[in-house]
């Protein structure tokens, strides 16, 4: 029989100091990308997920600030001359009358040809010349119809001016517990056939122990607003059907519960669909608060709208 206690060879054999000192790999969640989300009183870190922004420029052009758009815009337009200036400098001579000499000649031209302004000094005089040329302007031609278009789009993209109080409150009317939200239009022009939709979204643990994130309705005293021009009371009543019945401030916080408020209606001035939303953490819900008038009527017999009491509620 072999002996059992046979060493096996050399090359077999892996030290266990060298296993030891093996460096150790980063998990593949670490060596995957990640993108930073912040939800209402949350922020949440999502993984695996790639951001090719070249294959979705629309959405980027159209979610980019102002300042980045520009910037952007403007690293394309340099980046691009840059290129087709190195394309006139690779073969001296392809330009006439270039001004001033050397690759910043070359470059002006670009920029000249691209927009397309023939001041009639520099001009293609070789074949090779009038071929970048020609390519250059197809492919400009294009870029600043695109960029026209993103500029456009986004200058005429329809933005809803609704303003949403900074809290909500619980108080009682007509005898029945009720949950309050203020919104206003700060255009001050007419939305019509104006709705809104208000929803509960808490954590939840299903009798399985299966931890859920729970979307739930909250039916509202009036959803639709036929000319949404000032203000407008959002109200919910809590009882034995709502979600909200034997809820506090302490429960809605365990739940890490949110409000989540949703405003759409047609702008009667340009026809367009408008829509806002407003998220309230548990920490926005005033219980027995009440906000403070904001209308009331003049000595000159007037109605007046006062904003500056819009976000002020007060103790019941």
């Amino acid at each position: 029989m072999p002996d059992t206690n046979e060493r096996a060879p050399a090359a077999e054999r892996k030290p266990a100091a060298a296993a030891a000192h093996k460096p150790r790999r980063r998990s593949a969640l670490h060596r995957q990308p990640s993108h930073r989300l912040v939800l209402s009183n949350r922020t949440i870190v999502t993984h695996g997920l790639e951001r090719r922004v070249w294959l979705d420029l629309y959405h980027y052009f159209m979610t980019v600030s102002w300042p980045k758009l520009f910037l952007t815009f403007a690293g394309f337009f340099f980046s691009f001359n840059i290129v087709f200036a190195l394309l006139y400098y690779l073969v001296p001579g392809c330009i006439a009358n270039r001004n001033p000499e050397g690759f910043w000649g070359d470059f002006f031209f670009s920029v000249e040809t691209l927009a397309t302004v023939g001041y009639g000094d520099m001009h293609p005089q070789v074949l090779y010349g009038h071929i970048v040329a020609g390519i250059e302007l197809f492919v400009g031609m294009m870029s600043i119809a695109l960029m026209t278009g993103a500029m456009f789009a986004r200058f005429s993209r329809p933005q809803a001016r609704f303003l949403f109080a900074n809290a909500a409150v619980v108080r009682p009317i007509e005898g029945k517990t009720t949950l309050m939200l203020r919104a206003a239009n700060a255009r001050q022009n007419i939305i019509m056939e104006a709705s809104a939709q208000l929803r509960l979204v808490r954590d939840a643990v299903t009798l399985e122990g299966f931890k859920i994130r729970r979307i739930e309705d909250l039916t509202l005293i009036r959803s639709q607003h036929p000319i949404f021009l000032l203000g407008w009371n959002v109200m919910h009543v809590i009882d034995e059907t709502s979600p909200l019945n034997g809820e506090n401030s302490e429960s809605l916080a365990r739940a890490n519960a949110t409000l989540l408020l949703t405003l759409s209606g047609t702008d009667e001035t340009t026809g367009q669909i408008l829509m806002a939303r407003h998220e309230y953490g548990h920490p926005d819900i005033h219980w027995n608060h009440s906000f403070r008038d904001t209308l009331r009527v003049g000595d000159d017999g007037l109605s007046h709208f006062d904003y500056t009491h819009f976000h002020v509620t007060d103790p019941l």
